[in-house]
Order: C-alpha cells, then sequence, then structure tokens
C-alpha cells in the first residue's frame, strides 16, 4: 500500500474528486472531498477506524486518480456523473430510471389534457411530476369528471361533426361541435389548472359563483351541471389521504432494510395532494447506514429529475451541500427536513412503512429467484458459481431484416440495461446458423478483448445445430470453458415440454414440468424471444419505409422527388428506360444509367 499512500500525501488541499483503482485500472470508488489530501490519506492511516466494507475495498486499491474542482459543490456533481457512468462496486448506486411521466394542458384555442413524456414544449402547461402513468391516468379521469375538458388529439377534434362517446357519458363539454363557448371553456380550463396548483378552494368559490349566477339567470340545467362539479370536488376532498393546506410541492424519501436489502421510498406530493410513491432498491448498498443511502438518492436523483422546493427526509444528513447545490442548479431555493412537523411528518411515516415493506416483499422476491437459480445450478450440473446467464435468439420474417437478440440474467433478475440487439450483415437470408455464429462472434470478441462481462452460462434459444455453431465459436475465441445450453422446443411446442442440450451429453434432457429450474429458463428464454421480435419488427419497419433510390449516390432528396413525381411512383420508375431516365430535370445520362443497374 506503500505507493497509494505516498499519492495521498502529494495531493493538494483543495476540494474534488478521487477515483480509487485495482490492479487492472477498474475503478473501485468514486468520491468527493472538499481537501483531498486530508480525505484521501485518511484511507491509509488507522484502518481500525475503517469498516469491514472499505477496508476490503483499501486493500484492493493500486493506484489514485483526481480531479480538482472549484467548490465542494461543484464536486458533489462531477462525483455522481461518475458514480453513474462508471458504476463503482463499493459506491451505492441508484439505476436510472426513464423520465416521469407529466399531466399536460395544451396551448390551443381549447386546450387539450393529455399524457406526456419528453421534452416539454414551452406552449404547453405541465403538471407532476407524476411516479407513474398510471397516477397521471387516474388524474386525468378525476379532471374529466370534474371539469369535463377534451382529451381527444387534434387531428380527431378538428373532423369531428358530432359529439363523441365521452361527451354522452358527461366526461366532454364537446368544444369540437360548439357545444361551450369560448368563454365557458376557459373558465373549465382555468379551475382546473388552480386544482392541479392545490387551490381547491378557490375552484370550489368559482364554482359557487357560476352556480348561482346561472340560478339567477333562471339557467336550471347550466346551474345543475355547476352543482354536480362541486359534489364531484367534495367527494374528491373527502377521499384524499394526505393533504396539505399549504399547497407546497414536495418530495418525501425514506430508507427501509430488510435482511440486507435495502428500499428507498419516494413520495411526491404536488400542490399539497398525494400523487403516489415509487420504490428504488439501489445496488452495492450492503452494510451502509440509511442516511449514507438516502443522501446517496438525493445526490443521484435530482441530477436527472426535477426537485420540488421542499424534501422530507427521514434521517439525519448533511443536508447544507446538498441544499445549496440543488438550489443552484434549480434556480431557487430548495429545502430538505430532517425532523418535519405537521402533515410532513404523516407523509414520512407513510414513506417509512411503504419502505420498510418493500424491501421485505424484494426479499421474498430474491428468495424465490435464489431458489430458482440454485434449482438450475443442481438440474444442470452446474456450479454454485453460475450467476450472470446471456440467452441469444435470432428473428427474421422469410430472412427479411434478421435481427439476433441477447438479454442478459444477473444478481437474481433481468439486466434490461445490458440487453443488445445485432443487426446482422453478413449473413444469407434465412440463414439462422450464419445469424447465431455472427452474433455469437461480435458479443464474445469484444468481451473475450477486456469489454464488458463474461457470462458463467450461455443459453441459445435452438436445438443441436445452432448449440453445435456456439461450441465452435466459443472454442475458436478460446472460451470453451464456458457452459453451454441449447433449448429446443419439444414435440408438442408446449411450456415444460422443452429440450434441453448440453455439450458432454449424447442426448437431449428434459426438466420437470413444475421444476423451478425450468422456469428459470422459460424466462429467459422467452425474455430473449420478445427482445429479438421487437428489434426484427423496428429493423423491418425502418427497411420498409426507406425508398431504395437512397442508397444510389448522386440522387439526393430533389432528384428522389422528380423521379417519383415524373413516374407516379417506384413502380413506374423501376419500368422506366434509361433513356426515360436521362430526361428528367437533373438526371444526366450516367446518372440514369447507374439508377438503372440498382434498379434492376
Amino acid at each position: 500500500m506503500s505507493e497509494p499512500a505516498e499519492i495521498a500525501a502529494g495531493l493538494p488541499h483543495l476540494p474534488g474528486v478521487y477515483r480509487m483503482l485495482d490492479k487492472d485500472g477498474v475503478v473501485l470508488y468514486v468520491g468527493k472531498a472538499l481537501d483531498l489530501r486530508k480525505r484521501v490519506s485518511s484511507y491509509f492511516q488507522r484502518s481500525e477506524t475503517l469498516s469491514p466494507r472499505i477496508r476490503l475495498m483499501v486493500a484492493q486499491i493500486m493506484s489514485i486518480e483526481t480531479t480538482v474542482t472549484r467548490s465542494e459543490a461543484e464536486a458533489l456533481l462531477l462525483e455522481n456523473n461518475l458514480i453513474k457512468s462508471l458504476a463503482p462496486r463499493y459506491n451505492i448506486l441508484f439505476r436510472d430510471d426513464k423520465s416521469y411521466p407529466y399531466l399536460m394542458l395544451t396551448g390551443h384555442r381549447y386546450p387539450r389534457l393529455g399524457f406526456f413524456r419528453g421534452n416539454p414544449d414551452k406552449r404547453h402547461r405541465y403538471f407532476g411530476p407524476f411516479p407513474d402513468s398510471g397516477a397521471v391516468r387516474a388524474s386525468m379521469q378525476l379532471l374529466q369528471k370534474v371539469f369535463r375538458l377534451r382529451t381527444c388529439e387534434d387531428s380527431v377534434f378538428t373532423h369531428r361533426s358530432r359529439p363523441c362517446l365521452l361527451h354522452q357519458i358527461h366526461r366532454c363539454t364537446a368544444p369540437c361541435v360548439g357545444l361551450i363557448s369560448d368563454t365557458d371553456y376557459a373558465e373549465d380550463v382555468h379551475s382546473a389548472e388552480l386544482f392541479l396548483s392545490g387551490q381547491e378552494d378557490a375552484v370550489s368559490e368559482r364554482l359557487d359563483a357560476r352556480m348561482i349566477a346561472a340560478a339567477e339567470g333562471l339557467r336550471y340545467e347550466e346551474a345543475a351541471v355547476y352543482r354536480d362539479q362541486i359534489g364531484a370536488l367534495r367527494k374528491v376532498r373527502e377521499r384524499q389521504y394526505v393533504s396539505d393546506e399549504s399547497g407546497r410541492d414536495a418530495d418525501v424519501i425514506a430508507c427501509g432494510i430488510a435482511a440486507g436489502i435495502c428500499c428507498v421510498n419516494l413520495v411526491m406530493i404536488r400542490g399539497g395532494r398525494h400523487l403516489g410513491d415509487k420504490n428504488f432498491f439501489p445496488q452495492n448498498a450492503d452494510d451502509m447506514e440509511p442516511a449514507q443511502i438516502i443522501e446517496a438518492f438525493i445526490a443521484q436523483h435530482y441530477l436527472l429529475h426535477p426537485v420540488p422546493p421542499q424534501l422530507v427526509v427521514g434521517e439525519a444528513i448533511p443536508v447544507e451541500l446538498l441544499q445549496d447545490t440543488l438550489s443552484e442548479r434549480a434556480g431557487r431555493r430548495i429545502q430538505i427536513s430532517a425532523n418535519p412537523i405537521g402533515s410532513r411528518r404523516a407523509w414520512l411515516q407513510m414513506a417509512t412503512k411503504n419502505a420498510e415493506l418493500g424491501a421485505a416483499q424484494r426479499k421474498v422476491q430474491n428468495m424465490g429467484d435464489a431458489a430458482r437459480l440454485i434449482a438450475l445450478q443442481q438440474g444442470l450440473g452446474l456450479p454454485e458459481t453460475v450467476q450472470r446467464i446471456e440467452c441469444f435468439d435470432i428473428s427474421h420474417t422469410q430472412g427479411e431484416a434478421t435481427v439476433a437478440s441477447c438479454v442478459v440474467y444477473d444478481r437474481g433478475a433481468m439486466q434490461n440495461g445490458e440487453y443488445r440487439h445485432f443487426n446482422m450483415q453478413d449473413v444469407a437470408p434465412g440463414d439462422d446458423y450464419g445469424a447465431m455464429r455472427e452474433v455469437l462472434t461480435r458479443r464474445y470478441r469484444r468481451a473475450v478483448a477486456g469489454e464488458g462481462k463474461m457470462p458463467d452460462l450461455v443459453m441459445i434459444d435452438g436445438g443441436q445445430g445452432q448449440l453445435g455453431v456456439a461450441i465452435e465459436v466459443l472454442t475458436e475465441l478460446g472460451l470453451s470453458d464456458v457452459p453451454l445450453l441449447g433449448v429446443a422446443k419439444g414435440e408438442a411446442r408446449k411450456p415444460g415440454m422443452e429440450q434441453l442440450l448440453m455439450p458432454g451429453r449424447e442426448s437431449a434432457f428434459r426438466l420437470g414440468a413444475d421444476d423451478p429450474g425450468l422456469h428459470l429458463i422459460q424466462q429467459i428464454r422467452d425474455e430473449a424471444h420478445r427482445f429479438a421480435i421487437e428489434g426484427h419488427r423496428a429493423r423491418r419497419a425502418r427497411t420498409r419505409n426507406t425508398s431504395p433510390l437512397e442508397g444510389i449516390s448522386g440522387v439526393g432528396a430533389k432528384r428522389r422527388q422528380r423521379l417519383l413525381t415524373r413516374f407516379g411512383g417506384l413502380r413506374g420508375l423501376v419500368a422506366a428506360s434509361v433513356d426515360e431516365l436521362a430526361q428528367v430535370d437533373g438526371i444526366s445520362r450516367a446518372l440514369a444509367e447507374r439508377i438503372y443497374d440498382e434498379l434492376h
């Protein structure tokens, strides 16, 4: 350890980020520091003060890399960007989630209420985020019932000649056919905005005023509509499990641990209303304290997603740096509360209970996954070290747009982020053996070169022929020690009748239909099949939407348009002679001959 210790002693007394590397140059840990020399040197002084986890890490450190930053806040941002990109084994890591959904009111004359996910458009207004799409749909249904705003796409809205079914069931006021005035529809939109912003009292007052005005004007049917809206709004408020009179947006974050499994529960409060919650399960969080886990979650999660004005947490964490960094990124003051009172305490208690339940449920699930993996190891005669399984499948339609899939099972679950599609490049149409040879060669040639992880078991969706190809490829690459499994459909092609093939076994064999190991094989095989079909369909769609003219040198968009216009489409173009092609403006004789040759 003298070399890393000497490096640490020579570091500057400046803020920055440090990276601990092992003998192979793999990053073990990424950390931030207000003083790089003091922080990094602390790892190599009194080892008895370090946790067993950190002592194990220190024993593997062979080199240290550092990056000096202008401030500790900048170091925090860099640290978490590096954690996301490098995924060090000793850092708590939260998997990136896709963007959260929002509820949208468009900026049209008659605004549409809709579901949104992606990059926002300044012309529209957005409310959220929501924890999942189900919460958005539920809110849309509620708003339709109370305010009866349109949800149809513009293409449908502009071509309506009579009211749709939603109008008949009192979920839309049919602005498409003029059954509501611009003013009244705008009032409904404004009431919906107030409701989504947590100003339910203001909404009730507006509806009361409109009901009284309609009654005084003897418009009793209109007054009855407002009365029903007020009643529906009252029922919504009665059903609201958690509410806050301040109407402030907040996220509530709690951590629960069961049998070493950690769960972070995120509760979203928007406009004082509970929109729902979401569970996160971090990697590399063994032996970590809840405060460390929550701190890591806040730093990583809000680098990618908008942060509300208030975060309520269940552990005492160092909040000053996080508050200042998040406030700077958000452009407004962010408050992190560790000792909430009133309704916020109720939110935190609910989040804590959800986190504990989530950890307990994941524990039960992992026990089931572990049992299936053990059964698979025993059924196939594999060692206990087999944990990572990669499965391959081929998909095409009569040889068209052949795509291979590779899916990964590891750490007791399917690892979606490691799935890969392979578009076949040098394979004759319909040659499944050639396609299997190409995908295995491409995948494991990179692995042999040190790019990516090696599997403990390779599964092939196919029979003896595909398995034979796999044996040849892995032998050529020096990977003959990696176990192989071929999964062929049985005679009846029914689940439970799969024929299993392995090198060294003279004949195919089967596992019992109720064998947990077979159930794991089926899950992985079916996922590879699904992913292959998904890739094939996408490639086929791209191919069929591409003109054969696009691959001809010298034929750009304008010339393609002229050719297709002149001959009435691709069929007429194919039937044209070289002389006819040369008569098109911008097409020389040489280019006409090239086009003719390419199309024939």
